[in-house]
């Protein structure tokens, strides 16, 4: 009887092992399944760029920094990979099939390469200013055309009805917007638009904002049409700025200064 209790016990204890490393099994399965839902899921719904911005990525990294101040004696020393990019810009023109992150990420990072390709073309210089009819030189082939920095902006950029392009694009001067040193991409765009609007009007420098008065950028004079696509000027800074602006706020405009952002 006891040899027989000793042997149910026995048989008893490997069914319940049996059982329990069963149930491991599979809340190891289940676990490994709730990993892999999410990463399959973004592997899937991640559209591919339609062209690579890492070798502008390189170059910002490289010689802006986090304020946003530019090197140019690197970027005039060592122009080969600057002119390599422009030329990967002009062999890869935007297409019916690009998304509008797409050609945004594109243009915006043209305009901001070819500016720097322009100044550095020019300098020493002081400012902007000092080169002749900076904006309306055509200097760049991309595709069969050749373009100046002023169609980029008014005739592509602004037309299409992205008003935070005009935080993302940089003149080359101090009460520009910060250059960003980082490329801007499809996959990142909308992120990196708002947080460089919030940033730009989080910035005494460039803007001065209270609930009942503001003293902000030229920017907002210049292209007051743009900020006013879906309601007043105050509607889009209040959209972006830490400060809630009142509809009757005294509002005016900072001298702009336009000395080169190095």
């Amino acid at each position: 009887m006891k040899h027989f209790t000793c042997i149910l016990f026995a048989i008893l204890f490997s069914t319940f092992a049996f059982a329990k490393q069963i149930a491991l099994s599979n809340e190891i399965k289940k676990t490994e399944n709730t990993l892999e839902k999410p990463q399959e899921a973004a592997t899937k719904n991640q559209t591919p760029e339609a062209f690579n911005h890492d070798a502008w990525n390189t170059l910002l990294q490289k010689n802006v920094t986090e304020n946003g101040n530019v090197n140019y004696i690197a970027f005039k020393n060592n122009p080969t990979e600057l002119q390599d990019y422009i030329t990967a810009l002009g062999n890869n023109m935007p297409t019916d099939t690009w998304t509008k992150k797409d050609k945004l990420a594109y243009w915006i990072n043209a305009y901001n390469a070819l500016t720097i390709d322009l100044i550095i073309k020019n300098y020493p210089v002081k400012s902007i200013k000092d080169i002749k009819n900076p904006w309306e030189q055509k200097l760049w082939k991309l595709g069969e055309k050749w373009y100046n920095l002023n169609e980029i902006e008014h005739e592509i950029l602004r037309k299409m009805n992205e008003p935070r392009i005009h935080f993302a694009i940089v003149c080359a001067s101090f009460s520009c917007p910060k250059l960003q040193n980082q490329a801007f991409t499809a996959s990142n765009l909308e992120e990196q638009l708002t947080s460089a609007t919030k940033a730009f009007l989080a910035d005494s420098n460039r803007n001065e904002i209270a609930s009942d008065s503001i003293k902000i950028s030229k920017i907002f004079q210049w292209f007051s049409k743009d900020f006013k696509q879906n309601g007043s000027l105050i509607d889009f800074l209040n959209t972006y700025s830490e400060v809630q602006i009142s509809s009757n706020a005294k509002k005016s405009y900072k001298t702009y200064n336009w000395n080169l952002n190095d």
